[in-house]
């Protein structure tokens, strides 16, 4: 069977013909590529008759058992069967790289003198001044090394562009529409350890008529890397979108992009990072997750951690562009810079979490100090811990995680690019109405104060009616301390406000809308936290500037359902054909442990334990359907 995809693989890399609805794509105007020659002789397939259509028959069509998926602008040729893995409902996820991606190529090439024309831009960018060089040196239309400037568009191949690696191409949908919808590409390189996987990669490429750009490969994602960690070997942007975790491919992703690259992690599970299994998230991240409120944006923290620490050990950092946590996944794009001064700052940067597990409020401890003085800095061990043996607000104990990130997680900056492209141009991705919604999000978070609270979660707390959003932000505003919400929970609150100054805030909410204290019990949080007088009377009359922009304009900025059963799909195996059944289990799953049946004569017939260890006193008409004695149980 590999044998038959190799061959495969190799027809199709010897014999490149294109499908009729796509035309050779000619190189950026400027770079030395060679046109195609149809390019040359001003021909073009897209605008040509429907006799010269039926000149060119296709070589690259439809398998048996194969549909065509359609997204952006890509055409994928695609299995029936599980033996490549795809997933529908991430076309967020790709659509959100492709705009980071345009922006990131945007900013870097116009310091290689290459401006880019995005198709749907009402006006193409100019290409920006480079560093410490006034405007009008621009007019020269030359760069630093006497090239002329060059307009790059999507689809065609620029000398001066960005080298980009999908190190886990699976189908090549990803790296296709790189190719389609990115200007100021020099190459996609779409590997896959999986022969069939690489083989349908070639051929979504030619099906695409972007074989000039996109270049499959069958190898180790890791070993692929380590071939290219040489200094000039390195790719501007490495994407890593794995099925679990992307534990295994960091150490050589970091080694492996170049200086201010840009690397995109996907990570999708979020059962470890959210606190299911620390132990496991310690072993892959080298950071320990807790359980608590904000534990969609703790993953986040723990995947930057992660990816500043083994950056650190070659004398690299990180600095985020974008986190977001999104459905079932979370997403970074960060770029990765060399020098071994600044590494000294990560300590600084990283910090423990001590989160009691009563109340729910939390203190983070930085991991070392750093101190300016003039030009001089000094490094030195933190001081702490910033709480006592027991919450001093309810009496319960404390949970100790991390290490996590502790800095910005977005550039503001950057991301408002971002936002104008996609607002500017709605119609150039599908899910573009929810790119807006979640971006607008992120550029309102406040950027110093890590992790944030609930408001159910603290009404539940002290067994109070909820107070409603907008009097709660309001209350902090009136204190004088910032808010904001975050994208990664619908009801979030961040802010800069101490856990006393919120849990305050409560009591003067519990006193116009009263529990019933004597039905506390004295060991309880609730009875703990009540016991206190507030410090100040809050003042819930709701402000204007409580209530956020993305929120006024009623912006999408969480999941609408795409589908039935949507969500994370099965491994992709070699055999396929399990996609069926497994939809087929999680039907017959769902709401298991509701309307169980009462009937003995229904209930299961095997033996129950006891009748194995030859104890039950049933005998032969042993069944699970008969209820052990108060003895059995005891034993």
């Amino acid at each position: 069977m590999l044998g038959r995809a190799a061959r495969l693989l190799e027809v199709i890399v010897t014999r490149r013909r294109l499908p009729p609805p796509f035309a050779a794509r000619p190189s950026c105007a400027g770079c030395a590529m060679e046109t195609p020659k149809a390019a040359e002789t001003g021909s073009d397939v897209t605008n040509a008759g429907p006799a010269e259509k039926q000149e060119e028959p296709p070589l690259v069509g439809l398998l048996a058992g194969e549909t065509v998926v359609k997204e952006g602008k890509a055409a994928i040729l695609f299995p029936s069967a599980n033996e490549v893995f795809y997933n529908p409902v991430q076309e967020f996820n790709r659509d959100l790289t492709c705009a980071v991606l345009t922006e990131f190529s945007r900013e870097v090439l116009a310091q290689r003198g290459v401006q880019i024309a995005v198709p749907g831009e009402k006006e193409p960018a100019a290409a920006a001044s480079l560093p410490d060089e006034p405007a009008e040196a621009r007019d020269g239309k030359t760069d630093v090394e006497g090239a002329a400037v060059v307009t790059a568009t999507a689809g065609q191949k620029c000398e001066r562009g960005l080298r980009v690696l999908e190190a886990l191409a699976a189908s090549g949908l990803r790296s296709v529409r790189f190719a389609l919808e990115v200007p100021g590409l020099r190459s996609v390189t779409a590997n896959d350890f999986s022969r069939k996987a690489a083989a349908l990669v070639a051929r979504n490429a030619e099906y695409n008529g972007v074989g000039q750009l996109v270049r499959a490969s069958c190898k180790d994602a890791s070993m692929l890397m380590y071939e290219m960690r040489g200094k000039n070997d390195r790719y501007d942007v490495i994407d890593l979108d794995p099925y679990g975790s992307p534990a295994s491919f960091l150490d050589a992703a970091v080694q492996s992009v170049g200086d201010g690259g840009l690397l995109c992690v996907t990570c999708t599970d979020m059962a470890v990072l959210a606190g299911n299994s620390n132990e496991t998230c310690y072993s892959k991240y080298g950071s320990v997750s807790i359980k608590a409120k904000s534990c969609h944006e703790l993953a986040l923290r723990i995947i930057l951690h992660s990816l500043d620490q083994r950056a650190n050990v070659y004398q690299r950092y990180i600095r985020p562009l974008l986190s977001v946590s999104v459905d079932f996944y979370i997403r970074v794009f960060v770029r990765v810079f060399t020098g071994q001064a600044t590494v000294k700052n990560s300590a600084s940067k990283q910090a423990l979490i001590y989160n009691c597990v009563g109340c729910g409020s939390f203190h983070l401890q930085r991991m070392g100090r750093r101190t300016d003085n003039g030009k001089h800095t000094k490094y030195s061990a933190a001081t702490g811990p910033p709480v006592g043996p027991t919450c001093e607000h309810c009496g319960q104990r404390h949970q100790l995680g991390g290490p996590i990130w502790a800095e910005a997680i977005h550039d503001r900056a950057f991301v408002q690019k971002v936002l104008s492209a996609v607002s500017g141009n709605p119609a150039r991705f599908a899910t573009s109405k929810r790119m807006e919604g979640m971006l607008s999000m992120v550029t309102e978070e406040l950027e110093d104060t890590p992790l944030y609270y609930t408001v159910d979660g603290l009404s539940s707390t002290i067994h109070c009616n909820t107070p409603p959003l907008l009097q709660f932000r309001s209350a902090l505003l009136h204190a004088g301390h910032r808010v904001s919400l975050s994208h990664a929970c619908k009801n979030a609150v961040k802010t800069d406000a101490p856990p006393a100054v919120i849990w305050d805030i409560m009591r003067c909410w519990e006193k116009s809308n009263p529990v019933k204290r004597e039905k506390l019990s004295e060991m309880t949080p609730a009875f703990k936290i009540l016991s206190t007088e507030p410090s100040f009377d809050a003042c819930f009359t709701v402000r204007d500037d409580a209530n956020p922009q993305s929120r006024q304009r009623h912006l999408t900025r969480f999941q609408e359902n795409p589908q039935a059963f949507w969500g994370p799909k099965a491994r992709a195996k070699a055999g396929g054909g399990i996609s069926d059944d497994l939809q087929l289990k999680r039907m017959k799953n769902q709401n298991k442990r509701k309307g169980q049946i009462t009937d003995s004569s229904q209930l299961k017939s095997l033996p129950c334990k006891k009748f194995k260890q030859g104890t039950c006193t049933y005998g032969d008409k042993c069944s699970y359907s008969h209820d052990c004695t108060t003895e059995d149980k005891m034993e």
